[in-house]
């Protein structure tokens, strides 16, 4: 552990933390974090990072400290995540004008502002037709004269 750690059962309170390299097999690692712990794991090749994230994909969030913009292209554009920082951590989530949600396990959809509004309702779309009359040239087979029709209007 490199900070904090510390709580309080009758406050049910802990303070934020931050975990130093925890084994991929920890509980810390098995679940998604929703609370002032935050792992920090160091790599020494791509490949290391490719490897804890196929041990959990697609996480809730991605953070990239990097000044290398290949670097964090190529990790952002192959790794699935909901939502990331480059060179922060939690920013992702604070503007109501963007969305924020995860993907797969880590949950679906989008929410905050309108976008939680959207992804919470269902739009439903219904097509009213006249019942007192029904123009036979809506249904197939078609006259010579009705495609010709058609076709012109489609032009």
């Amino acid at each position: 552990m490199l900070f904090g750690g510390n709580s309080s059962s009758d406050d049910l309170k802990l303070e934020p933390t931050v975990v130093n390299e925890p084994s991929l097999e920890s509980p810390l690692m098995q679940d998604e974090i929703f609370g002032p712990i935050i792992p920090v794991l160091t790599y020494e090749t791509t490949a290391d990072i490719y490897k804890v994230i196929s041990h959990n994909p697609e996480p809730l969030a991605l953070y990239i400290f990097s000044q290398q913009d290949s670097f964090i292209r190529e990790l952002t554009r192959n790794i699935s995540f909901g939502g990331g920082a480059i060179n922060d951590t939690l920013v992702q989530f604070l503007s109501q004008k963007v969305p924020f949600g995860g993907r797969g396990e880590s949950g679906m959809g989008c929410y905050h502002g309108k976008h939680g509004f959207d992804t919470f309702s269902h739009f439903k779309t219904i097509a009213k037709t006249p019942s007192m009359f029904d123009l036979s040239f809506r249904y197939p087979p078609y006259k010579e004269r009705v495609i010709k029709a058609l076709k012109r209007l489609v032009e």
